[in-house]
């Protein structure tokens, strides 16, 4: 086995052993929760692993290739631990996660034999149940380009390069008014167009729903009152004066691009791919079969 633990090695080949499984979660937000299926709490590696979790592994399936390593993970809910509203609320999704055999009476001599991220998680009777991917998950997403007419990139990522910093396009603000965590209401927030922030993003900045975010339905103004709708609503808690963030929405066209964002240079899409009408079509005398633009 490759950078087996030596000393662990010879551990494991003088009879009798003292060695347990431990697991450490390491969420997007660089929060870390970490585990051991002994009946004491361990600490190597700079983490030291809880043993009142009541979680547990199944069987490893590991093999050579490329073939995904895959296992799951047993354990209870509890606030002191893996908390179900957090996991509700999709913090623990794509988590990194590590799995090592260690020996208890000497931490040192522990083995990494597992690494990935989170994938299906589902909760039922104050336990959970979590999926765990091996790295070669990664190689199964299909990559490359789509040739398509709307643009292909996200709003201020590295194929679109636009600088959400400027001025007009990001705005906070305290919620003066929520509904069932989906519609957002303000008095008087009139200083930016219907629509400006329609297919954009409000995040949550503050209170314990924040780090989540929600992609926006609409952005209306009835009664001098700006109303921002969610298509879903968010995981998590939301009152009245806690701070957001409205990030300007685009809709991929290349009038938008050019005329909304100034940044028709770093389009992604293709706006004169012929359609579906002139693929199929016959030739004919009578008029021009080129597809014309599509713009």
């Amino acid at each position: 086995m490759v950078d087996f633990n030596a000393e662990l090695a010879a551990h494991l080949k003088g009879g009798p052993t003292t060695v347990c499984h431990a697991w450490a979660i390491t969420r997007r937000d660089g929060k870390v929760f970490a585990f051991t299926d002994h009946d004491l709490p361990l600490s190597f590696a700079g983490i030291t692993f809880r043993a009142d979790t009541g979680l547990s592994a199944l069987a490893l399936a590991q093999s050579t290739g490329l073939s995904v390593d895959n296992t799951e993970a047993l354990g209870a809910l509890s606030d002191a631990s893996l908390r179900e509203d957090e996991i509700e609320q999709g913090r623990f999704d794509g988590a990194d996660v590590r799995a090592w055999l260690v020996n208890w009476a000497d931490p040192s001599q522990h083995w990494l034999n597992f690494r990935g991220s989170i994938g299906e998680l589902t909760r039922t009777n104050g336990a959970f149940r979590a999926e765990l991917r091996g790295l070669t998950e990664a190689l199964n997403r299909p990559l490359g380009r789509v040739y398509q007419k709307p643009c292909t990139a996200v709003l201020g990522d590295t194929s679109c390069r636009f600088d959400l910093g400027r001025d007009g396009y990001v705005h906070a603000l305290p919620v003066d008014m929520v509904k069932n965590a989906r519609q957002f209401v303000w008095d008087n927030f009139l200083s930016f167009d219907a629509d400006w922030f329609t297919r954009g993003r409000l995040e949550i900045l503050t209170g314990p729903g924040a780090d989540l975010w929600g992609t926006i339905r609409s952005d209306r103004i009835e009664d001098n009152k700006r109303i921002v709708e969610l298509w879903e609503p968010l995981r998590g808690p939301v009152e009245t004066g806690t701070q957001v963030r409205l990030v300007a929405g685009c809709d991929k066209r290349t009038e938008t691009c050019r005329l909304k964002f100034n940044n028709f240079d770093n389009y992604q899409g293709f706006p004169d791919v012929p359609g579906e009408d002139w693929v199929v079509s016959i030739p004919a005398s009578s008029k021009s079969n080129t597809g014309g633009s599509l713009r």
